[in-house]
C-alpha cells in the first residue's frame, strides 16, 4: 500500500521526460554502462563546496531546474533566508529580512 502511495507521488508528469545531454537511442546494449559521467545519465558537480547528492548520480527523477541534474546555473543565486512556504510542487518560497529605505521619512523599514 504505501509503495504504491510513493509511486503516485513521482508519477505527476504527462509527458515522456528525459534528460537533454543523454542519447537514449543507441544501438549498443547497456548492460556495461553504469549511472553517472559517460553513463546513461547526465550529473556535474556544482563547486563552490556543495557535494552532488548520491539520488541525484544514482536516481531516475530528471529535472530541468535542479543544478546537479539540470541546465540552471548557481553562480550568483545562493539566498539566505527562510522557507515561508513549501506547497507547491518542486517551489519554495523563501523570506529574506532586510531593511528598505524610504526617502520620504528618510528611515529604514523591514
Amino acid at each position: 500500500m504505501f509503495g504504491f502511495i510513493t509511486a503516485a507521488v513521482f508519477m505527476t508528469e504527462k509527458a515522456f521526460l528525459k534528460q537533454p545531454k543523454v542519447f537514449l537511442s543507441s544501438k549498443k546494449s547497456g548492460k556495461g554502462k553504469k549511472p553517472g559521467k559517460g553513463g546513461n545519465r547526465f550529473w556535474k558537480s556544482i563547486g563552490l563546496g556543495f557535494k552532488t547528492p548520491r539520488e541525484a548520480i544514482e536516481g531516475t527523477y530528471i529535472d530541468k531546474k535542479c543544478p546537479f541534474t539540470g541546465t540552471v546555473s548557481i553562480r550568483g543565486r545562493i539566498i539566505a533566508g527562510t522557507c515561508h512556504s513549501a506547497k507547491m510542487n518542486r517551489t519554495i518560497i523563501v523570506r529574506r529580512n532586510y531593511l528598505h529605505f524610504v526617502k520620504k521619512y528618510q528611515r529604514q523599514f523591514s
